[in-house]
């Protein structure tokens, strides 16, 4: 049985983001400490400011931004194990 790569696709994002859910809940809920700035470190890679193209007519504002964690990582393996063995 063949499948689909858009099924991957959303095995991985819905696995970045109840990783990234999960991250947000334990850099809450978690006491200072070693474990919590393990889990509660991200990287935002984007364009930062956005870009701006004005046209007089148009003004056209492009940007995005990806965040990033351990968990959110952990969460996108976990949906391609998902995937594989589904």
């Amino acid at each position: 049985m063949r499948k689909s790569p858009w099924v991957l696709v959303m095995f991985l994002v819905i696995g970045g983001l109840l990783g990234g859910v999960l991250g947000e809940i334990l850099r809450v809920m978690a006491p200072q400490g070693t474990i919590q700035t393990i889990f509660s470190t991200n990287f935002t890679p984007g364009i930062s400011p956005p870009l701006t193209i004005d046209l007089i007519l148009v003004k056209l504002t492009l940007g995005f931004s990806l965040k990033i964690s351990l968990l959110s990582l952990l969460g996108m393996f976990v949906g391609v194990y998902l995937y594989k063995n589904v």
